[in-house]
């Protein structure tokens, strides 16, 4: 089992997190999620209308002597979060309205950079028994980098395609946890603030990679570690109850991590920026022959600049596709193929090839072979026309 510091990677520690986070090297961590206490300040018990008594959030380890002592511990934990978290990491801290300001104008004073506040919206909230304010529906995250210039891991088209391809909005509509996810122990809730494991498995999902390190400083019953370790990424938490710890323990090892091969984020994969020159200048398309159009109604000759000649008119593969298409722009990587083997082989494909040759640091040029050329040519089927 690899090692941070003093810390071991898929692990989970018992004791206090400030002291904890003292045992990890600077610049260590990918993503941090924080999930701390609220200090909710509930001074006495609540109850339903039928005088059943609500299993409210009345731990210890919630409760606070005063605003000083909270922001005292939150400057303390964040502080360290701070130093451990790696340039291109990022934070997430979850709270409600009794908390949440605080903590932000912590995180801000500390030198983070708020990149957005996320509004986590219960679409089945508790209701207000007393009906004496709104009803609470939400808590918020603070989404921050380590500091305003950090470069920072967001899957944005990832988020984008999870949203119907839309934008993914800072209004997250989740469920609070309920049936079988919310863990137990004898019948009884194992921990009163158990996220849901659908909220973690947007943030890791989002803003880390596969192989990255997670931390949890308030690991609670393991909702963390158990989406981590499932996303294919490395946990740290670090719980002061012994009987969370033991919780979360026993629910991780139940879990079956996802093949790399499904958390590979090929929609974020862009083209390779292959002028259609450099194609030319290589061989793969030579001088003066002649390119089509998939139902090979369109054909255009290819000069030495890289221009493109239909009848009287000349431009780039793109201005030419565009004005065969009566349009005012057009992609012509989608559009032109060149005749091999009495074939139509799509021009994106011998850009491909480049990129392989060329462009992939992992290939040495020099032992680019026919047997590499061979396996990619296993693969053009889906560019090619006959």
């Amino acid at each position: 089992m690899s090692k941070l510091g003093e810390i071991a990677v898929n692990s989970i520690n018992n004791g206090d997190c400030i002291e904890l986070l003292k045992k990890l090297p600077d610049n260590s961590i990918d993503l941090i999620f924080a999930d701390p206490p609220y200090n909710l300040q509930l001074n006495q018990d609540l109850y339903r209308p039928n005088n059943t008594k609500v299993d409210a959030v009345n731990d210890q380890w919630d409760k606070f002597d005063s605003f000083k002592e909270y922001d005292s511990f939150c400057k303390k934990w964040l502080a360290e979060c701070n130093r451990v978290l790696k340039p291109t990491g990022t934070i997430w801290v979850i709270g409600s309205y009794h908390n949440i300001f605080r903590v932000g104008t912590i995180i801000q004073d500390i030198g983070y950079w708020i990149l957005n506040d996320i509004v986590w919206v219960k679409t089945n909230p508790m209701p207000n028994f007393k009906g004496t304010r709104f009803n609470n529906a939400h808590e918020t995250l603070i989404w921050a980098s380590k500091s305003k210039n950090s470069k920072y891991t967001f899957h944005y088209h990832s988020m984008k395609c999870m949203n119907d391809d839309l934008q993914m909005r800072s209004d997250w509509l989740i469920p609070i946890c309920q049936g079988e996810e919310r863990v137990r122990v004898n019948g009884q809730k194992a921990h009163s603030t158990q996220k849901p494991a659908e909220l973690l498995f947007r943030i890791i999902l989002s803003s880390s990679n596969v192989g990255d390190v997670v931390l949890d400083p308030f690991f609670g019953s393991g909702t963390t570690g158990a989406v981590a370790k499932r996303l294919g990424r490395n946990y740290i938490g670090f719980e002061k109850e012994k009987f969370y710890t033991e919780v979360a323990e026993s629910r991780i090892s139940k879990v079956i991590p996802l093949s790399k091969e499904l958390l590979e984020y090929k929609i974020e994969k862009k083209k390779p920026k292959v002028p259609f020159g450099s194609l030319i200048e290589k061989g793969y398309i030579k001088i003066g022959e002649n390119v089509f159009s998939k139902d090979k109604k369109f054909s255009a000759t290819v000069n030495a600049d890289a221009s493109l000649c239909v009848g009287e008119e000349i431009g780039s593969i793109h201005k030419m596709s565009a004005f065969l298409l009566k349009k005012t722009n057009h992609n012509g990587w989608d559009y032109w193929f060149v005749n091999r083997d009495n074939s139509l082989l799509s021009i994106d494909y011998l850009r491909k090839l480049y990129e392989e040759k060329y462009l992939n640091p992992s290939v040495d040029n020099a032992l680019f072979t026919e047997k590499t050329y061979s396996r990619l040519n296993e693969s053009s089927s889906n560019f090619l026309v006959s």
